[in-house]
This record gives structure tokens, C-alpha cells and sequence, in this order.
């Protein structure tokens, strides 16, 4: 993956982001505080904001500009999670001018290290953690496999999606949707969906693929 491809998918997510705010605000307005659209909007509207500086970057400084500026814009959970889970990021991409396979997978892996060790969340409590984490794995056997960047996020973004889903029918046991208790049974959970829409985005940006 090029430092090129690295800045569309960072383009990518500002777009898709901004596309689905209202829906991400919508799918947390019954389990959470009705903002989570809102706020990951904002976020990338600050980097987007900042694209013209990144454009000299490398991968690891684009990266770690993300998670800073994220980590500064975004209120609530969103913001200092995904913020460290892009610093890790930049972390695992350090002195990387292009991400081979493997180095993409150590990105990802960190990436999601990131989250789970700011929210501690575990897989099964209904957070983007459940989303993540099977992406992860999904990149790591393509990797295995022998698999190229664009077959390892495409199965990545596929893995996600099946997370985000499979939060559906689980009863929050960590943050604000956990306070509803069986109420939050049957709801979507929003940062599953957020953090498929930052997978997706890769996979997107790997393989150049338009947006339907």
C-alpha cells in the first residue's frame, strides 16, 4: 500500500463519514447520546482541513496527525479511542515509505490494540471492538495465505460488515448503551458501523473501487 493510497483512504473515510452521519447519529440515538455521527464528522472535517499539509507526509506522520487531531475535536469515547487506535497506527508504520502486506496487517493489528487498550473492551459487548477484531483476524489468515493487500482488506472489510451485524442481537456490557441493559438487545451499534465504514474505506482505497 503507497503513501498515495494511504491519503485516499484517509479521503475516503472524510467522505463516507460525512455521507453517514445521520445514519451513524441515527443508530445511536436509541442506545447512546445521539452524537456519534456528529462527532466522527467533525473529526474528519478538522483533518480533512489538513490534507493539504499531509500532502508532503509520510505514512506514519499523516497517520499520527489523524490521531492527534482526532483525539482533540472529537468529544466523547470516539474521539480518544480512535485517535489512539490511528497513533498506534502510525506507531507500526514508522519509517514505512510503502506497507507491504505484512506491514498493513501489523497496522491494523495496532490499530485495534489501540482501542482496546484505551476502552478495554473484549469481543461480545457490542462496541466497534466486535467489528474490529474479526477483520483483523480475517486479515491476518489472508496474510497467511499468501494473499495480496487488496484480497486482505477486501476480507477485512467483509469480516467487519459480518461484525457490525452480529452486534445486533447483543446486550451491551460497556459503555453508555450498557446502561440500558436488554434494551439495547436489537439495536445496531453505532462505532461497529463506523469502524466497518473505516475498513471498507481501505479496502476501497487498495483496490480502487467506487462507492456504490
Amino acid at each position: 500500500m503507497t503513501n498515495e493510497q494511504i491519503m485516499s483512504w484517509l479521503e475516503r473515510i472524510a467522505d463516507v463519514l460525512h455521507e453517514n452521519a445521520q445514519y451513524l447519529t441515527q443508530l445511536d440515538s436509541p442506545i447512546g447520546d445521539a452524537d456519534h455521527g456528529i462527532n466522527m464528522d467533525r473529526g474528519f472535517t478538522a483533518i480533512r482541513a489538513k490534507f493539504l499539509d499531509m500532502a508532503t507526509m509520510d505514512i506514519a506522520s499523516r497517520l499520527k496527525t489523524v490521531g492527534m487531531t482526532l483525539v482533540s475535536t472529537v468529544g466523547g469515547a470516539s474521539g480518544p479511542l480512535y485517535g489512539t487506535a490511528f497513533l498506534r497506527a502510525a506507531t507500526a508504520a514508522s519509517g514505512k515509505q510503502e506497507l507491504a502486506p505484512a506491514d498493513l496487517v501489523a497496522m491494523l493489528d495496532a490499530f485495534l490494540g489501540g482501542i482496546v487498550a484505551r476502552g478495554k473492551a473484549q469481543p461480545g459487548e457490542k462496541t466497534m471492538v466486535d467489528a474490529l477484531t474479526p477483520a483483523v483476524s480475517s486479515a491476518k489468515e489472508a496474510l497467511a495465505q499468501g494473499k495480496d493487500t487488496a484480497e486482505i482488506t477486501a476480507r477485512a472489510a467483509a469480516a467487519a460488515e459480518e461484525g457490525m451485524k452480529a452486534t445486533i442481537p447483543m446486550q451491551a456490557t460497556k459503555g453508555r448503551a450498557s446502561y440500558l441493559g436488554e434494551r439495547s438487545i436489537g439495536h445496531q451499534d453505532p462505532g461497529a458501523t463506523s469502524s466497518w465504514l473505516i475498513v471498507r474505506s481501505l479496502s476501497e482505497a487498495c483496490t480502487s473501487t467506487p462507492r456504490p
